[in-house]
C-alpha cells in the first residue's frame, strides 16, 4: 500500500486539482521522498519547494499508477506511451505539460 498525499484524494490518486478519468498517477517527489497526487497538493501540504528529479536519477521509481499500484521509474514513465505497463490503464497525456515541475528538462 502506498501512502499518497493530496487534497480530496480518491482511491486512484485523483485529487481536487486533477480529476479526469486519466488523472491516475502520483509522483514521489525528490525533495521529500513522499508520494503526492500533484504539484498543487504538494504546495498545499508540504512546507518546502519541489525539487525536480535530475536526469541521472531517472532510474528511480517515482511514478505510481493509481489503478494498480505499479511503480515506474521516471524513464519508464516517459517511455510508457501514457499507458501503465502493468495493467494497461491510460495516463493523461496532458501531464507532459507539467514535467518541468517534477523532472529536469531534457532540452
Amino acid at each position: 500500500m502506498h501512502d499518497v498525499r493530496g487534497v480530496g484524494l480518491d482511491e486512484q490518486t485523483r485529487c481536487t486539482h486533477y480529476r479526469s478519468p486519466l488523472d491516475i498517477i502520483a509522483i514521489k517527489l525528490k525533495c521529500c521522498d513522499t508520494w503526492y497526487a500533484c504539484k498543487d497538493c504538494h504546495d498545499a501540504l508540504a512546507d518546502h519547494p519541489i525539487e525536480v528529479w535530475p536526469q541521472q536519477e531517472w532510474n528511480h521509481h517515482a511514478v505510481l499508477c493509481g489503478a494498480c499500484g505499479n511503480e515506474l521509474t521516471v524513464a519508464e514513465y516517459m517511455e510508457s506511451g501514457y499507458l501503465c505497463p502493468a495493467c494497461n490503464a491510460a495516463f493523461n497525456p496532458g501531464c507532459r505539460n507539467h514535467y518541468h515541475f517534477y523532472f529536469e528538462s531534457t532540452s
